[in-house]
C-alpha cells in the first residue's frame, strides 16, 4: 500500500448580501464569501489537499477563475471532479482533517450536515471527515469579519 498526504489553504473575502456556502451547504448569515465559483472555502481546501497529495497540481490549475464555465459553479461539482482525477490515478481517500477560521456565524451547529454532504459527494464515510472551527480572537482579517480562511490535510492511499 502506498500512502501520501496533502495540505490545502484558502481564504475568501466576505461580502454582505451573498449566500454563504461552506462545506457544501448554505449557512444562514448576512455575509457570504466572494469568489469566481460559489466560494466554498472548505471544499476548496479539501480539493487542493487531495490534488496536492496525488501530485495533480492545484484547484486553480484544473478550474481557473478565468474560465467562464466555472463562474458561480457549485463547488461540490469541483470536488466530484477532483475525486475522479484522484481515482484515475488509483488513489482513495483515507481521511480528511480540516479547520475553518471564522468569527461569525458559529460553525459547530452545521458540522454534522457538512460531513454528511461531503461524504456523499466523495463516496466515503462521514467519520473520515473531520471539520473543526475556530476564531482568531478578533485578530486579523478573520477577526474583523472581513474574510474566512480554512486549512485541510488529507491522507490518500493506493492499494
Amino acid at each position: 500500500m502506498k500512502i501520501r498526504t496533502g495540505f490545502g489553504y484558502d481564504v475568501h473575502q466576505l461580502q454582505e448580501g451573498l449566500p454563504f456556502w461552506l462545506g457544501g451547504i448554505q449557512v444562514p448569515h448576512t455575509h457570504g464569501a466572494l469568489g469566481h465559483s460559489d466560494a466554498d472555502v472548505l471544499i476548496h481546501v479539501i480539493c487542493d489537499a487531495l490534488l496536492g497529495a496525488a501530485n495533480l497540481r492545484d484547484i486553480g490549475f484544473h478550474f481557473p477563475d478565468t474560465d467562464p464555465q466555472y463562474k458561480g459553479i457549485d463547488s461540490k461539482r469541483l470536488l466530484s471532479e477532483v475525486l475522479r482525477l484522484l481515482r484515475a490515478k488509483g488513489y482513495e481517500v483515507g481521511n480528511i482533517d480540516s479547520t475553518i477560521c471564522l468569527e461569525r456565524p458559529k460553525v459547530n451547529p452545521h458540522i454534522a450536515e457538512m460531513q454528511r454532504v461531503l461524504a456523499a459527494v466523495m463516496g466515503i464515510d462521514a467519520d473520515d471527515i473531520s471539520i473543526k472551527a475556530t476564531t482568531t480572537e478578533k485578530l486579523g482579517f478573520v477577526g474583523r469579519q472581513e474574510g474566512v480562511a480554512a486549512y485541510a490535510t488529507v491522507l490518500i492511499q493506493k492499494m
